[in-house]
């Protein structure tokens, strides 16, 4: 069976690469992959067509200035996805480049069934896109819970939850007994998140950074942890480099996951991120800033009562968010404050995330296992003489 696969970010090249695990160990050497992903896929011989660095692109101004790199970028992959003519092309999140890639080469060549993984966030904006998608997309396979139901709604594609890869992660998330204990009457260990792109970090860090100056000043000692990535770990060091209260700043998975399973509370830019502190159970207040043009936009389009995905699996805005205007200092600090310690707004939130549980299948769900069972039936639909 070959399988043709395009991530073209981090997250996705994560589920590509577990994805391919999952194909593995259930079909052995009858399976091969091409297409393109980043550094996990190719650990487990995924050769790339190219590297997916470049398409790291954030917001409506970086876009237009790498639009002549992407859109070569699509056609490149739709020739080589062409070429190959596999079982089954499997495109992953970033919607914006492979639902390009999936409906070229679904006009070019409908035989070949394309999976996305990753359903596009068509129950917070532009909900025509998952009727759209019916015409060159033949299953999603939903990382939320409540995607099928919003997918039967609009009438998008057949849609199942297999669920998120966090889920498969509660080891290293939840604390065990001595770090319960160092995270309820330790140092209070706050994580800060600004983000996984430099445009996300250059926006916040300076609202952030003066937050928890302002919070110092009523609890003390404050222990401030920024995990990121080795790539952006020279543009935090340089962007934190002014802050009176110098925060450790953690690359290292294994750090990360230990801040997170000692955190008392978190001050995180809105994302996946804040599935991951929920299931940590972390509590946590949210922030996000964009330029005026894409808040413009984002108010016309977004229909959601909230941007939060914690908020949106557990339907109530349990976490609160600070979004442009109200992403000031003086807001992030006196919502902080009442979660370092134990006051009826951190047991309120901890109540609700303790819900994630039961919502998430966590304990039972085998997100990459699933979504390998559902790849191969639709491959296999493929392969059956005409």
């Amino acid at each position: 069976m070959k399988v043709f696969l395009v991530a073209t970010e981090e997250s996705g090249d994560r589920l590509g690469a577990a994805l391919i695990r999952a194909l593995k160990a259930k079909l052995g050497a009858s399976v091969e992959f091409r297409g393109v992903g980043g550094y996990e896929m190719a650990a487990e011989g995924l050769p790339s067509l190219f590297r997916i660095d470049d398409l790291a692109i954030v917001g409506i101004s970086g876009i237009a200035q790498a639009l002549p790199m992407i859109l070569s970028r699509i056609r490149e992959t739709v020739r080589a996805a062409l070429q190959e003519r596999p079982d089954v092309l499997v495109i992953i999140d970033s919607p914006d480049f492979t639902h390009r890639v999936a409906r070229r080469v679904r006009k070019a060549n409908p035989a070949i069934p394309i999976v996305n993984y990753v359903s596009p966030s068509v129950w917070a904006w532009r909900p025509g896109r998952a009727r759209a998608m019916r015409r060159y997309v033949d299953h999603v396979l939903a990382l939320l819970p409540f995607e099928p139901k919003v997918h039967k709604e609009l009438g998008g594609p057949p849609c199942t939850y297999v669920g998120h890869p966090l889920v498969e992660q509660i080891d290293e998330l939840r604390p065990n007994a001595a770090e319960a204990e160092q995270r309820n009457t330790g140092t209070p260990l706050l994580l800060v998140l600004p983000g996984s792109r430099k445009n996300e970090i250059k926006r916040l860090i300076e609202p952030f950074g003066r937050a928890v100056e302002r919070l110092a000043k009523t609890v003390w000692p404050l222990d401030i942890v920024i995990p990121t990535t080795p790539h952006l770990q020279d543009t935090v060091v340089r962007e934190t480099a002014h802050w009176p209260l110098r925060p450790r700043i953690v690359v290292k998975r294994e750090d990360r996951r230990a801040a997170f399973r000692r955190a008392r509370a978190a001050l995180a830019k809105s994302g996946t991120v804040t599935l991951e502190l929920g299931i940590s159970g972390v509590p946590m207040i949210t922030a996000y800033k964009v330029s005026s043009l894409e808040a413009v936009i984002a108010r016309r389009l977004i229909r959601v009562p909230s941007v939060i995905l914690t908020n949106l699996v557990l339907g109530e805005n349990a976490v609160p968010e600070f979004i442009q205007t109200d992403c000031t200092p003086e807001k992030l600090s006196a919502a902080l404050a009442p979660l370092l310690r134990n006051s009826p707004e951190r047991q309120k939130q901890l109540i609700a995330l303790a819900r994630l549980d039961g919502l998430m299948e966590i304990g039972t769900a085998q997100p990459a296992r699933r979504a390998a069972d559902i790849v191969e039936q639709v491959a296999s639909k493929s392969r059956l003489p005409a």
